[in-house]
């Protein structure tokens, strides 16, 4: 199971790296193509590491990455072929309501909500000065942006809320991933109502790919002492 867990884990890295590289040089049938093939190989190893069938939250996480992978599919469709900006949207935020309800469901006593609420202050800092950044460029998508950093601001804190729960590195690798899912999220954001900014994709992506890999091991880790 190491070895195809390694082989796995490489063809996923192998397939994004390909794709950030070659996104803007290829075809967009190409592009699209690339991107609808990344999230797939991480549900592989999701499958082969955990039986979903089994576990109520287990196909959740499963939900979360089909979620995510109509998301990459509906925003990697060209602007000028559709406008499938707020579709998507909707797609990743249903995959962190996945995530966030998985993640307050971890068995055990929670320590750090309300006990160490304090450690929370950060992300909701984060937020909100996030927010005041792009308000009032936002227009008729203020609602829509608002709500969806509601919810991935919850996300964080449900990931941080395992702390104590689980193991130490599956914490960690969940917190991490994350995190970078909302540093990824809001480069978007940032890219899109605020300021085109050089290189925007290729850190996108970057931090998505990074994201959505240590969510999926770092869950993993709470059931498996080795993946």
């Amino acid at each position: 199971m190491y070895m195809k867990n390694t082989i796995i884990s490489a063809s996923y890295f192998m397939i994004s790296i390909i794709y950030i590289s070659y996104e803007g040089m290829a075809s967009p049938l190409v592009a699209l193509i690339l991107k609808s093939l990344i999230i797939p190989v991480l549900m592989l190893l999701f499958i082969l590491n955990l039986r979903p069938s089994e576990n109520r939250s287990h196909q959740m996480v499963l939900m979360a990455l089909i979620f995510s992978w109509l998301g990459d599919i509906l925003l990697g469709v060209p602007e000028s072929s559709a406008n499938l900006f707020v579709p998507g949207l909707i797609s990743f935020l249903l995959a962190h309501v996945m995530y966030l309800t998985v993640f307050f469901r971890t068995p055990g006593e929670n320590k750090i909500i309300p006990k160490r609420v304090y450690l929370l202050i950060p992300v909701l800092l984060y937020g909100t000065g996030l927010l005041l950044l792009l308000f009032n460029s936002l227009g008729d998508m203020k609602l829509p942006v608002c709500v969806y950093t509601m919810v991935i601001l919850t996300m964080v804190c449900s990931a941080i809320s395992r702390y104590g729960k689980v193991n130490s590195i599956s914490w960690a690798l969940v917190f991490t991933g994350a995190v970078l899912f909302l540093f990824s999220d809001s480069e978007i954001a940032i890219n899109k109502f605020y300021r085109h900014f050089a290189g925007a994709q290729v850190t996108i992506m970057s931090t998505y790919v990074l994201a959505q890999y240590l969510i999926v091991k770092g869950y993993i880790r709470e059931f498996k002492a080795r993946t």
